[in-house]
């Protein structure tokens, strides 16, 4: 099956896109999206523990199994900026 992952500031820094569309085996949980990135892109693995998940725009948990066109989302902690004023 196939599916969209998304990457968000620092990690699409790290990542070197926005995108990507990965062919997974049917029963890959975000999880093992999220591991298997790591291994390809291994200065993510910092991020491990605190990054949030979405699945088709809805936050999920790591273990939600995926389905076939699924888009899953991986969004770091945000920090940084200025207040106003």
């Amino acid at each position: 099956m196939r599916v969209n992952i998304r990457v968000f500031a620092r990690l699409r820094d790290i990542v070197g896109a926005a995108e990507l569309d990965r062919d997974v085996p049917t029963g890959t949980t975000a999880q093992r999206i999220w591991d298997d990135l790591v291994e390809e892109f291994p200065d993510i693995s910092t991020y491990t523990g605190s990054i949030s998940t979405a699945v088709n725009a809805e936050y999920a948990k790591m273990e939600t199994v995926l389905d076939d066109g699924d888009e899953v989302a991986f969004l770091p902690p945000v920090s940084g900026g200025e207040l106003p004023g």
